[in-house]
């Protein structure tokens, strides 16, 4: 099909329903010599949903159009920022992604024979890019490199160095990647600036840039994978997609915070062939079916209220089970399924009563979070105890006082990851106000402040095994009820130095065990 295509249909496939386009002369003077040579990336992290049909109905258009096309799964960039992806996870989650990926454009019925797949870490580690990215930190301002991030990384008081970096990776991408155009959604356009600006001082091109519109949520707002209400994942049940259309925002005669419209229309539509048609099904007394050869005739239909939202969610609910059942059926393995719980493991529960029950003095009352030492100075009046800053995450930073001065040289602090108790109620020792614990364990001849998991990032929740408290917020520990004094009493390390409360481990919601160079000690 693409080879008679003209350069202008080619451009037209191209750029249809794009928000904009940065460099469209230079589109055109490519489609007069050859086709196109373009990549889309994506951070492996949350789990793709129905919103991803979107980027990939433009990945069709330009595989239509005879581009060669490249899916980056950027897994170290979904570490970078603000490690939203685990290192432990990154190998599993690229794994899901690829797979699901893939059945989304068949179910599409994309052909796949100018499709690669790319991940980020088989390039990003080598000798070449490691010394680009040097290169760019020598010319790129901290200034231009915070604002580029500013729409897609996580944006906190206190940035991480890992979200400024973040940019320039993406940029250089375009260059190892060796393409013309890079496409994605206009809330990454910061970024695309940026390459454009900053490549060019590397010796390297100006490339091409594709911005897709960012459509809403279910609910209204971005759709985002850390918001249950506002998307429909890709393997979810018919009677779980009815649900959630059924709770939509679609107000009536509302074109522009509608996602199921803007679903229907960077969808649905560009996936009809020539003849087809979108059609609504009514009873006879509701006025009897409606037939839409275009999308704008859908939407000026609703835009005057001669369409009842209901009849709309009913006819996008059966379009969206249509995309998701082949998904649905190729996951339907014990493979896929095994694949799924590593990339994605669910969420610790409560263990049933008599297992891990919670109680008055269970350690569901606990809040911990993993905690970085940001300084570490003398008691001004205790030679043994040492009062630390630390930063739990969010901008919040408490100030500790701690015994672990008698084991740890001050700048051995410094910088340490550790296990925090948070919510403690401030109290003064030896004059100096301390506003929670650094757990460590305690063995007879030495102490060790317990080890957080690998790729463990600041402010992450730290549980006990079966007594996941992480939906509620957790209260202040009442001290005079000694809550604290008996769940301590039963922390302690195993035989092989994993922390515990009683038999339940110390660990991240990802399932990482905190643990200890010392076996058989309490944690105190």
């Amino acid at each position: 099909m693409a080879g008679a295509l003209t350069p202008e249909e080619k451009e037209h496939l191209i750029t249809r329903n794009l928000q904009e386009v940065l460099g469209q002369d230079n589109l055109r003077a490519v489609l007069k010599e050859r086709d196109l040579k373009i990549y889309w990336g994506t951070a492996t992290t949350g789990k793709p949903h129905i919103a991803y049909f979107v980027p990939m109905s433009k990945v069709a258009d330009f595989l239509k159009a005879g581009c060669e096309v490249t899916i980056l799964f950027a897994d170290l960039h979904g570490y970078l920022d603000n490690m939203k992806a685990p290192w432990s996870l990154l190998k599993e989650r690229v794994k899901y992604y690829e797979a699901v990926i893939k059945e989304m454009l068949i179910s599409l019925g994309v052909p796949l024979d100018k499709l690669s797949f790319v991940c980020g870490t088989d390039y990003q580690l080598s000798k070449e890019y490691t010394l680009d990215v040097y290169r760019l930190a020598s010319v790129v301002t901290q200034h231009d490199a915070k604002k580029a991030g500013a729409e897609v990384v996580k944006q906190v008081e206190h940035p991480l160095l890992s979200g400024i970096l973040y940019p320039g990776l993406q940029a250089l991408d375009e260059e190892y990647l060796k393409v013309d155009a890079q496409f994605g959604g206009v809330d990454q356009r910061k970024i695309f600036t940026f390459a454009e600006k900053y490549l060019p001082q590397l010796g390297y091109g100006k490339r091409i840039h594709l911005m897709n519109p960012m459509i809403p949520g279910l609910a209204g707002g971005k759709m985002s994978s850390s918001e249950e209400d506002s998307k429909i994942d890709l393997l979810d049940s018919a009677a779980k997609v009815k649900s959630k259309i059924k709770k939509a925002f679609c107000e009536p005669g509302n074109i522009e915070d509608n996602g199921l419209l803007k679903f229907l229309k960077h969808v649905i539509f560009p996936m009809y062939k020539e003849g087809e048609v979108f059609t609504i099904h009514r009873k006879a007394e509701f006025g009897g079916d409606l037939v839409f050869p275009q999308y704008e005739q859908l939407e000026t239909c609703f835009a005057a209220q001669e369409l009842h939202p209901g009849d709309l969610k009913a006819a996008v609910e059966v379009c969206i089970n249509r995309l998701l059942d082949p998904i649905r059926k190729a996951f339907d393995t014990e493979a896929h399924r095994e694949l799924t719980e590593r990339a994605y493991p669910a969420p610790v529960k409560v263990l049933a009563a008599g297992a891990g029950a919670v109680g008055e003095n269970s350690p569901d009352k606990l809040e911990l979070k993993v905690g970085q030492i940001m300084d570490a100075i003398k008691h001004p009046d205790a030679d043994s105890l040492c009062v630390l800053t630390v930063d739990i995450g969010n901008g919040e930073r408490k100030s500790i006082v701690s015994n672990l001065l008698t084991h740890y040289a001050l700048e051995q602090l410094r910088d340490r990851l550790v296990v925090v108790l948070t919510n403690m109620k401030a109290s003064k020792i030896r004059g100096v106000e301390s506003e929670g614990l650094v757990l460590y364990a305690a063995g007879t001849d030495r102490c060790e402040a317990l080890a957080v998991p690998d790729g463990s990032k600041v402010g992450e929740r730290i549980i006990v095994e079966g007594f996941d408290n992480t939906n509620n917020p957790v209260p202040p520990l009442n001290p005079k009820k000694k809550v604290w004094d008996k769940i301590q009493a039963e922390l302690h390390t195993g035989t092989e130095g994993e922390a515990l409360w009683k038999e339940f481990s110390l660990m991240t919601l990802n399932g990482d065990r905190v643990t200890s160079t010392l076996p058989g000690c309490s944690i105190k």
